[in-house]
């Protein structure tokens, strides 16, 4: 089961939303819309996770 870290969604005045998480810290993407940045954050979060995963292993 894939598992999502909470994430705190804000409009900029922009016009752009950004995403960051307490759950995951790193995580901070942006996107035009809701779902576009909903989209690039759970890539990111994938590629986050993916990277602990190797540096735990090299210990």
């Amino acid at each position: 089961m894939e598992k999502i870290p909470k994430l705190h969604i804000e409009k900029l005045p922009e016009g752009l939303y950004l995403a960051t998480s307490d759950d995951l810290p790193g995580l901070v993407v942006q996107g035009r819309t809701i779902t576009e940045t909903l989209e690039i954050a759970r890539d990111i979060v994938s590629k986050l996770i993916e990277a602990k995963k190797e540096r735990n292993q090299g210990d």
